[in-house]
């Protein structure tokens, strides 16, 4: 039996503080006030759609728009009890994002099961390919 290699042991313990969501629950949260960020790059927007409603966040900025003490934060990012769902194309990214939310002390955060492809799966709302969003920019200081 091959050993996890460190990178399983990472993603697992990433993990190990979340409470994942399938699709259907994850889209039943946003319905009660939970938030979904996208984090995938534009291209894999671009070539299978986005959420409606979610927020468009790259993975790079995704710790400063959502913090609620950032200068950078997006307007939603209220305060440290919001519940964040991030959704990745695979479920992976989404996982390690998360996980970086909690220990910022969004507490609340988790992640979609299986990401874009399972949501999609799973018959939830996907807009057309094609058309993207942009990323939700920092506010404008002046």
């Amino acid at each position: 039996m091959a050993k996890p290699s460190t990178l399983d042991r990472y993603l697992a313990t990433a993990r190990s503080t979340l409470q994942r969501l399938e699709p259907a629950e994850a889209h039943a949260a946003t319905l009660q006030g939970a938030l979904l960020v996208d984090i995938r790059p534009e291209f894999q927007r671009r070539r299978d759609g986005e959420v409606p409603g979610a927020i468009i966040v790259e993975r790079n900025h995704l710790e400063w728009r959502l913090h609620p003490d950032s200068p950078a934060r997006i307007p939603e990012a209220a305060g440290g009890d919001i519940r964040w769902i991030v959704l990745c194309d695979e479920g992976y990214a989404s996982s390690l994002a998360a996980a970086a939310l909690q220990a910022l002390g969004l507490h609340r955060a988790t992640d979609v099961i299986g990401g874009l492809q399972a949501w999609r799966d799973a018959g939830m709302p996907v807009g057309v390919p094609g058309r993207v969003s942009e990323p939700r920019p920092a506010p404008e200081t002046r």
